[in-house]
């Protein structure tokens, strides 16, 4: 299983950009996903998740100018970023909780997964 993130880069002031983060590999189910990101000499910190049932939770800093949203169909996690601001520029990782599975013996792991992390840059 991996998830693969996309969709950063360079905005202005007032802009947007949108992420995704796609899963793959052998999914059996898929409870939480979220993003996080890091801003250089930060900790890593929680930007939004959506659960299973869809529902959201979003860091203060960030509320009524992100969207968190999934595509159950195609193991899919967005995040839609409006107003953004320079103090948005990190690296954004995405992260799922996933139940992957063997055939061969037939067993289920569940454990949380990150993406690989993508930059955005907000200039002023």
């Amino acid at each position: 299983v991996q998830l693969q993130a996309s969709g950063g880069g360079l905005a202005q002031a007032g802009g947007s950009l949108r992420l995704s983060c796609a899963a793959s590999g052998s999914i059996f189910s898929i409870s939480d996903m979220g993003w996080y990101r890091q801003a250089p000499g930060k900790q890593r910190e929680l930007v939004a998740t959506i659960t299973s049932g869809g529902t959201t939770t979003y860091a203060d800093s960030v509320r009524g100018r992100f969207t968190i949203s999934r595509d159950d169909a195609r193991n899919t996690v967005y995040l839609q970023m409006t107003s953004l601001k320079p103090e948005d520029t990190a690296v954004y990782y995405c992260n799922a909780d996933i139940s992957a599975y063997t055939v061969q013996p037939v067993s289920f792991t569940y454990r949380d997964y990150w993406g690989q992390g993508t930059q955005v840059t907000v200039s002023s």
